[in-house]
């Protein structure tokens, strides 16, 4: 069986959480490494709203399957290998596809698990 997620973010939405609430938004969704990652580019922004989409639609793929009951954004981690972003899930194994695309306005993200 397939599962899939998808979602998009606005990024100016995340930009604002970021001016805002910044060490709070942040450590509440990302892991340590992802706000490294991100912090080094030369527009954040973009690769947050990128890892947010990500994260959102890896979580409805993953409850969709039935694998976990739930699932926080902080038990995702999204980390590059060869400029292609793998997943890591704390309490799971299964491997998730997950592509990311963006533009300068708005970040999107599928997710898939084969199961």
């Amino acid at each position: 069986m397939i599962y899939l997620g998808t979602d998009i973010v606005e990024i100016q939405r995340i930009q604002k959480n970021i001016n805002f609430k910044k060490d709070k938004f942040l450590s509440r969704i990302f892991t340590e490494g992802e706000i490294e990652y991100c912090e080094s580019k030369l527009n954040p922004a973009i690769h947050f709203a990128g890892r947010f989409a990500g994260k959102e639609a890896i979580k409805k793929a993953v409850l969709s399957s039935g694998l976990l009951k739930r699932i926080s954004m902080k038990d995702i981690e999204i980390i590059p290998v060869n400029n292609i972003p793998r997943v890591k899930i704390l309490s799971l194994d299964n491997h998730i596809n997950l592509s990311i695309s963006h533009t300068q306005d708005f970040a999107t993200a599928t997710a898939i698990i084969m199961k």
